[in-house]
């Protein structure tokens, strides 16, 4: 088999992975799989080119980690594809900070720094790195990229930027960064094709899944985002708070006790839809109950939807399109139809039998501004970052950078 490359991708409950060839310098997918619902009943599916997807359990099918899932896709791979010879390796990281403003081969020392930010993302940091490191015992003479969610927002207003902190501050490094760029830079890929006269316009993308974020992009480049200094920020997720009044923490520290590791259990893997319906983190269980507790947590994560859309449309003095994106923005149609309920302030109609159909326009055909629903590749983002930063002849994506700045 001739050299190929490999992309990983872990979130905070998942593993997504997949192998490319390299072909006329764009990556070409061989094969994709997923490891999800490791904090729960962990389950492994892949799939070679075409073929069917091959589904089973994780472990037992409790709680599985990410080494764990990560050892399933090695081996999956070595099963499916012998002779596996991996030319480089493209690794999703979180968070890159003030001083990692684009791809980065990887070495003992940016390893070195890159673990510095892990108090940032603390619930993908970590396994983020655990994989490269994997992956380099793995394939020790594969270059590894190291691909940053924060990069895409490198440039922002300082105002759109900083927070009403001391000036000193945010020269330190507490700003605004903004994620899940590797996805905007995706959609943003495929956007053209589907919108001509809109993609590079003012446009709203919303990124719905277990993790959730929005940002206005203008002239295809990011503008504004709904995430800041960690993965915190903004909509309400999965099993994250979202935007949160900081005196409640000084509430919490003063009246109760907590200190900085268990408010950091609290607000990574407690609030959310898990913390607001006592159910489920996952919104496909909370639309099939019937408790009022469910419906609850979706009125408030739509909710939070609908005032991020009108803060965004205001950063840009309006909006020309909106797209949905991720697990639940791509799948879930009555969230959508939620979301954009009453929004015709906006300029912003609804054909609710193509939402229904999921796309990829959803709009009404009279409506100004139009709709659409856009399937996330950030695997294909990674792989021809990749290919670019190991110099194996990708295409840059738009708006690639460069590493900025030292360690201080």
């Amino acid at each position: 088999m001739s050299a190929c490359l490999l992309t990983l991708n872990a979130g905070s409950s998942s593993l997504k992975f997949a192998a490319y060839a390299l072909r006329a310098g764009e990556p070409w997918r061989l094969a994709r799989g997923q490891a999800e619902g490791l904090k729960s009943h962990a389950r492994f599916e892949a799939r070679l080119g075409d073929e069917a997807k091959q589904k089973r359990t994780l472990g037992d099918g409790g709680p599985a980690s990410h080494r764990q899932a990560l050892d399933a896709a090695l081996a999956w791979l070595g099963e499916k594809m012998p002779g596996l010879e991996v030319a480089a390796v493209g690794h999703r990281v979180v968070h890159g900070g003030r001083f990692f403003a684009g791809p980065v081969v990887v070495t003992d020392e940016i390893l070195q720094r890159l673990r510095l930010l892990e108090p940032l993302a603390p619930l993908h940091q970590p396994h983020n790195l655990a994989g490269i490191e994997v992956a380099r015992q793995a394939f020790p003479d594969a270059v590894h990229v190291a691909c940053f969610d924060t990069a895409f927002h490198r440039g922002h207003a300082f105002a759109e930027e900083a927070y009403g902190l001391p000036r000193e501050m945010f020269e330190a490094g507490i700003r605004r960064y903004g994620f899940h760029g590797l996805s905007y830079e995706s959609v943003m890929r495929l956007l053209p094709a589907m919108a001509p006269t809109e993609w590079n316009k003012r446009v709203i993308v919303a990124h719905l899944g277990n993790g959730a974020s929005m940002c206005a992009i203008q002239g295809g480049a990011s503008v504004a985002s709904t995430m800041g200094f960690t993965a915190l920020d903004g909509l309400p997720m999965g099993t994250r708070c979202g935007q949160l009044d900081p005196g409640v923490l000084l509430f919490l520290m003063a009246q109760r006790g907590m200190d900085a590791a268990s408010l950091t259990q609290l607000l990574y893997n407690e609030c959310g839809l898990k913390g607001l319906s006592g159910i489920s983190s996952d919104m496909r269980e909370l639309e099939a109950s019937d408790r009022p507790e469910a419906q609850e947590a979706i009125a408030y994560f739509v909710g939070r939807i609908r005032r991020e859309m009108g803060a965004l449309a205001a950063t840009m003095r309006g909006v020309d399109a909106i797209v949905f994106t991720g697990g639940i923005g791509e799948n879930a149609w009555r969230i959508r139809e939620m979301a954009l309920e009453g929004a015709e302030w906006l300029g912003i109609e609804l054909d609710p039998e193509a939402n229904r159909a999921g796309g990829p326009v959803i709009s009404a055909r009279h409506s100004r501004v139009k709709a659409f629903v856009v399937k996330t590749d950030e695997e294909a983002a990674i792989a021809r970052h990749t290919m670019e930063a190991a110099g194996l002849g990708a295409r840059p994506e738009p708006r690639a950078k460069t590493l900025a700045g030292e360690f201080e």
